[in-house]
């Protein structure tokens, strides 16, 4: 009996199973706490320890050191200032409720600084206008005529005495304390200061 013929399927092998390439899984940059911002490792690293944040130049650090000293003269200016009125004869002017009456602009004269040009030639203070004073009030601890003479520079005086420790702490310790992202924190400060000071200006040149 002849040997039958072989199949089609005997002859053929059926093809090994075919298996694709392995999924490449691309490693992506994780941003990473500097100094001052979130920058981008250079470097891939999947460790997800929490790191300890880096120390500050030390030119960051003068730099902060810097600005509290800074900050610290002009303190120490404003409260060097008589920002009370006196009569002819350097007398206080005295109220009748018997407190000194306080300025309300122009103590930066005593430094000798000339008169604010918006009041000679418009007859209408500057944004500027009542901030000596009011740094000056403040430092003696009059909140009430501060807040009169130019609220914003209230603001911007207390600024300046919470931000001056807290400046040397930063410098001291190399890192920021508090605060996560201090260019962030730097910009809305300044940002919020300069609009409260535009917006009273505008105020009393077109509505008071």
């Amino acid at each position: 009996m002849p040997p039958s013929e072989p199949t089609t399927s005997e002859l053929v092998p059926d093809p090994a199973p075919t298996e694709g390439p392995p999924p490449v899984v691309l490693p992506v940059a994780r941003p990473v706490e500097r100094d001052f911002e979130h920058v981008y490792e250079d470097e891939f690293d999947f460790d997800d320890t929490p790191r300890k944040p880096r120390r500050m130049a030390l030119y960051v650090r003068l730099m902060l050191a810097g600005m509290a000293l800074g900050f610290t003269a002009v303190l120490l200016t404003a409260l060097c200032l008589d920002p009370y009125e006196k009569a002819d004869d350097g007398a206080y002017v005295v109220a009748e409720d018997g407190s000194r009456v306080a300025k309300t602009q122009e103590t930066h004269r005593q430094l000798g600084l000339p008169r604010c040009s918006s009041m000679e030639w418009y007859g209408k203070p500057c944004p500027a206008c009542g901030m000596t004073t009011s740094f000056a009030l403040l430092t003696e601890g009059d909140v009430v005529n501060s807040l009169k003479a130019n609220w914003v520079g209230t603001l911007l005086c207390a600024t300046l005495i919470v931000l001056t420790p807290w400046l040397l702490a930063c410098a001291i310790r190399g890192r920021l304390v508090w605060v996560r992202n201090g260019e962030l924190f730097s910009t809305i400060i300044l940002s919020s200061l300069l609009l409260l000071m535009t917006g009273r200006w505008a105020w009393i040149m077109f509505v008071n």
